[in-house]
């Protein structure tokens, strides 16, 4: 499951930045999805492959606890399948053309669900990243999910506010795209460590089992 779940992310990875390829104006990744535009349907497919993906990385991860009590009240798990559910409702309430702000003149409901919806799921995976960096026994994940995490909130903060103020949208927006790539590739690496980890789990008890004296019949 979580072999699988990698891959489907790297793949949504590929084929949001292919996506991206096709367009030369500046536009955020949400964009992409708007209502009317030739990569919506591309896009849609990635989120819900972002979706399984994600999903089948959190059953893996399920053995998964954090050490410290505050991030422990509910698993990483949890965190990632919040994540994928509100990336599931973004993917089917796509924003209006441009993605608006929703505010003022601009306000529609349909813009204020999906911008509400991708930065709930994207809370949700970065406290899951901060989950795993304090999880036991995952000191190979550990460093990397509180790097990962924290870039992804300080980037996606920035862009996001640049985005309410309407000010230097051009780069606002590849903030948005290098804070998804970073949160999709953070998954992908997760789900990858975890199928190594379940692949050399199985060898030891054989280990073990070696190692006990056989009784003298």
């Amino acid at each position: 499951m979580a072999l699988v779940g990698s891959v489907l992310v790297l793949i949504a990875l590929a084929i949001i930045w292919g996506a991206r390829s096709t367009v030369e104006r500046a536009l955020y990744v949400s964009e992409l999805g708007a209502v009317g535009e030739p990569t919506a349907q591309v896009f849609e497919i990635a989120l819900l492959l972002v979706v399984a993906g994600g999903s089948a990385v959190a059953f893996a991860s399920r053995h998964i606890r954090s050490h410290p009590r505050f991030l422990r009240v509910w698993t990483p798990t949890v965190s990632l399948w919040v994540a994928s559910g509100f990336f599931l409702i973004a993917s089917q309430v796509t924003c209006t053309q441009g993605c608006p702000v929703p505010y003022g003149s601009q306000f529609t409901w349909q813009d204020l669900t999906h911008i509400l919806c991708a930065v709930v799921a994207f809370g949700a995976a970065c406290w899951a990243m901060l989950q795993v960096s304090f999880a036991r026994d995952q000191r190979v994940m550990a460093l990397f999910s509180r790097v990962c995490g924290l870039a992804v909130l300080i980037i996606a903060s920035a862009g996001g506010i640049l985005s309410l103020i309407g000010v230097a949208l051009a780069f606002g927006s590849w903030l948005e795209f290098v804070a998804t790539t970073i949160a999709i590739g953070w998954l992908a690496v997760y789900g990858a460590v975890l199928a190594v980890r379940g692949i050399e789990r199985p060898a030891e008890p054989l280990l073990a089992r070696d190692d006990v004296e056989q009784p003298v019949g």
